[in-house]
């Protein structure tokens, strides 16, 4: 693919994204009964500019990884998302989920989500609406949580964390071991783990304190549910 279409690609969504999402702001500020000057310079001078650029930067970011994804998957072509519905409604319902989001572990999920719906991941769709809220609900710390509990032992190598040589325990110890922060927080580890056993991702914050042999310990805390999730928004692209 040329660079010039590329570059069309890449640009042309920033204009016309950023003045939907103008006057999107501006049709919810025109339901309440009284707006004043205040109110209407407020949102020109302080709420339009950022919400413009976050539209404008959440475009361009699927644009080139849509054009990258090209490059790298054999048979995918990028004009044929046209022609597909739900990747349609995963771009529109992502992108008012993206912009009310600062954070960027839950962008990339979202921006990772929509690729994987261009590809046509084995999610159902219903499911991947389900999971799309779960992003815009759940916190980064609840998705490096889910991340650790599919596999503890391989999360711990990746981040260079000493892999203590208990041979019985409960897994919260391991847990904790991991996440250092969240044993100085444990009202907030319990409030991560149950979030994510309410929405049938892991195990419960319970089960964490049963004691067990050292495959247990260090045993997945995921369900297949969860695992799904992190299908869904783990990067397709190499």
């Amino acid at each position: 693919m040329s660079t010039e279409p590329e570059k069309n690609l890449i640009n042309k969504p920033k204009a016309e994204v950023s003045d939907a999402g103008h006057l999107a702001v501006r049709m919810a500020l025109s339901v309440i009964p009284v707006i004043g000057g205040a109110t209407k310079e407020l949102f020109n001078t302080i709420i339009a500019p950022p919400l413009a650029k976050r539209q404008a930067e959440w475009m361009e970011a699927i644009a080139a990884r849509l054009i990258e994804l090209e490059k790298q998957v054999e048979g995918f072509k990028i004009e044929s998302l046209s022609n597909n519905e739900n990747f349609i409604s995963t771009v529109f319902y992502a992108t008012t989920l993206a912009i009310r989001n600062h954070q960027k572990e839950k962008i990339e999920a979202m921006q990772n989500s929509v690729l994987n719906t261009a590809l046509n991941i084995a999610v159902e769709e219903d499911l991947q609406h389900v999971f799309l809220n779960f992003i815009d609900e759940l916190t980064p710390s609840h998705l490096s949580v889910l991340k650790y509990f599919d596999d503890p032992e391989d999360w711990l190598k990746q981040k260079v964390i000493p892999i203590p040589n208990y041979s019985y325990g409960g897994a919260i110890t391991i847990f904790y071991v991991a996440f250092p922060e969240l044993a100085k927080n444990q009202d907030f580890a319990k409030q991560l783990v149950s979030d994510l056993s309410a929405r049938g991702l892991s195990r419960n914050w319970e089960s964490m304190h049963v004691m067990d042999i050292r495959s247990s310990m260090y045993g997945p805390k995921i369900t297949s549910l969860g695992k799904q999730l992190l299908a869904f928004i783990t990067s397709p692209l190499k």
